[in-house]
């Protein structure tokens, strides 16, 4: 991809900045450029999207979004050290790259969106990626500002996202997700791809909002799969005790002596209804 855009390997950015991935900002570079361009080219046809990124580092994901075509990167870097690098992107992709320099947590991304389709695609920084997704899952308003979000967690987050009811991995973020998205596993990213290598594989995920979910109270539904799942071998009579307990699940036509993991989607939303 060098060759493809014009710019000096990604190692040789890394270096000439003095750019070491930090395990206390959850850094993990991806230099593979090949691997890159799979994870913009999961997201779909980009020519006339505005995409976010969060943590681009020294920009290798970010200089794949660009190539395959994006109308414009709005990237969001805490990491002061990579602006200089991300700089340089910019300056090869005039008018077409806006660096934000901030806590990708602490930013309203609805607020930042353009007009157009808006397309979130990150390597996200395995401490703070489940919450960031949460938060793109609960906006204000649905349909969410986003058209789709193509994100890389660890295998084991990525195997929570896309389960579903008596699949071990199934919890509350399975739920939500369930709930407010089709979820699918595009493709596992081995350790070695990245500098350094991570404990663990990771995968990539695609994400697309139902138009219509399921009608349901989002602080309900939290509160019901918080409960059952904070103590999931129990009954659903006991773990949901606090909030009703046999009175809330008959109410909801649902089986007091089931357990958590046994429920679908459409259920926690009636019991969250049954409140």
């Amino acid at each position: 991809m060098a060759a493809l855009d014009g710019l000096p390997p990604l190692r040789d950015v890394i270096q000439r900045h003095g750019l070491d991935a930090r395990k206390a900002l959850g850094q993990n570079f991806l230099l593979d450029l090949n691997l890159t361009q799979k994870i913009a080219r999961t997201a779909g046809a980009l020519e006339d999207a505005t995409v976010f990124e969060v943590g681009p580092g020294p920009g290798g994901l970010t200089r794949a979004i660009l190539a395959l075509g994006a109308r414009k990167v709005i990237a969001i870097e805490r990491d002061t050290r990579c602006l200089p690098a991300l700089a340089e992107i910019a300056d090869h992709y005039p008018g077409r790259l806006e660096v934000i320099e901030g806590d990708a947590l602490k930013t309203d991304f609805e607020t930042l969106a353009p007009e157009g389709p808006i397309k979130i695609i990150a390597n996200l920084p395995y401490n703070v990626g489940t919450q960031l997704l949460v938060n793109w899952l609960l906006p204000k308003t649905w349909p969410p500002f986003w058209q789709s979000l193509t994100l890389m967690f660890q295998k084991e987050v990525g195997e929570r996202i896309v389960a579903n009811e008596d699949d071990d991995h199934y919890g509350r973020l399975g739920v939500l997700c369930g709930w407010r998205t089709e979820a699918r596993m595009a493709f596992d990213v081995p350790p070695q791809a990245f500098t350094p290598p991570p404990k663990v594989t990771s995968t990539v995920v695609h994400l697309v909002p139902r138009e219509k979910p399921i009608p349901c109270v989002v602080a309900n539904l939290e509160k019901v799969t918080q409960a059952a799942f904070g103590q999931r071998r129990k009954m659903l009579r006991q773990s949901l005790k606090s909030l009703g307990g046999e009175r809330l699940l008959v109410k909801a036509g649902i089986d007091p002596a089931r357990r958590a993991e046994t429920l679908s989607v459409e259920e926690f939303c009636l019991l969250a209804n049954s409140l």
